[in-house]
């Protein structure tokens, strides 16, 4: 029975492969893997394959956000994880650049399905709601084996150069990425961006303190909102309120600390983050950890003023969304790869 669904599983690859053969924006290719329960599409930033390249898997960050959207002006404009922002001629030089689809969500989505943040939404009238499929999905042990399946399907391509696997990710993304690299032996580089190397829910409580400190709350008010966030976590560990509440799950699952399992990992590690990022203001940190540890497969790029996305910060504290840095940090993380 195993053999038989094994062959129905490669022929509805086969098809879809086929079939998917088709440029979306003449940036991409696409491709579908048919599961039981889930359909993983994903792209290679390309408009063809005739080159044997290795594989470079970009995790994209948190949020059902298309990988493409149609609009009624601008016809189809690529968003890819945020890939965007890269030069992608200079990854293309060395890799086949890939980016799975978020769970659930379409890889094109027209522009009325989405909210302000470019999030898919089903229901136009109801900006905030998310699809319940996706929500249900939204957890890492999930991106973790759609990732691999992904990686077991390139691995048998002709035009996949199996010498070299780098796995990158930035900010959720990153989270997904140590568990590639943690399970897949095939990984030869990680890259880490906007990391948080001690999960997720902690930034709340760092953000809580840093207003009060700040004024911005009183001490009172972030002493309430810290106790809420402690319950907040202990409730996503109680089955029946996960049912009740399937937001939770992700909170659950996602502020796992990253730190043990990256002191597990023993191939070449990036990390790269800016210094006015909350998220990944721990990261400071981590270099003791690896000292500690005796570990010396870190490399670790520090960005002054760079918030979370690698914009550069104002005086006021807000991103100056016209000094990006995105370019820069990532080529330096390929020169870093092909070394």
């Amino acid at each position: 029975m195993k053999s038989i669904n094994t062959i129905i599983f490669l022929c509805l690859v086969q098809i879809i492969f086929g079939q998917n053969r088709n440029i979306i924006n003449n940036q991409a290719i696409p491709f579908s893997l048919i599961q039981k329960k889930d359909t993983i599409d994903f792209i290679v930033i390309d408009t063809k394959l005739d080159r044997v390249k290795p594989i470079f898997l970009f995790c994209q960050g948190s949020l059902p956000l298309p990988l493409f959207v149609k609009t009624a002006k601008e016809k189809i404009w690529m968003i890819g994880g945020g890939i965007t922002n890269f030069d992608l001629d200079e990854i293309k030089k060395n890799y086949h650049l890939i980016v799975i689809s978020m769970p659930k969500t379409p890889v094109i989505i027209d522009e009325k399905n989405l909210n302000e943040s470019y999030c898919y939404i089903p229901n136009a009238e109801k900006p905030d709601k998310f699809d319940a499929d996706y929500v249900k999905s939204d957890y890492l042990e999930n991106y973790g084996n759609r990732a691999k399946a992904v990686l077991k399907f390139l691995r048998k391509q002709k035009w996949v150069d199996n010498s070299k696997l780098i796995v990158a990710g930035h900010s959720q993304g990153s989270k997904v990425a140590t568990l590639i690299a943690l399970n897949n032996k095939k990984v030869t580089n990680l890259g880490l961006f906007g990391a948080n190397p001690f999960g997720r829910i902690d930034q709340n409580i760092r953000n809580y303190r840093k207003s009060a400190e700040s004024k911005q709350m009183t001490w009172e008010e972030a002493d309430e909102r810290i106790e809420n966030t402690y319950k907040m976590l202990n409730d996503s560990y109680d089955e029946k309120k996960l049912k009740e509440n399937p937001d939770l799950l992700a909170w659950k699952s996602f502020s796992r600390p990253l730190i043990n399992d990256w002191l597990k990992i023993k191939i070449p590690t990036y990390l790269a983050y800016g210094t006015n990022d909350i998220a990944s203001a721990l990261c400071d940190l981590v270099p003791l950890f690896y000292i500690l540890n005796s570990k010396t497969n870190l490399t670790y790029k520090r960005y002054l003023n760079l918030e979370h996305n690698f914009f550069e910060v104002k005086e006021n504290g807000r991103a100056d969304y016209e000094k990006e840095h995105w370019q820069e940090v990532m080529n330096e993380f390929i020169k870093w790869t092909v070394k």
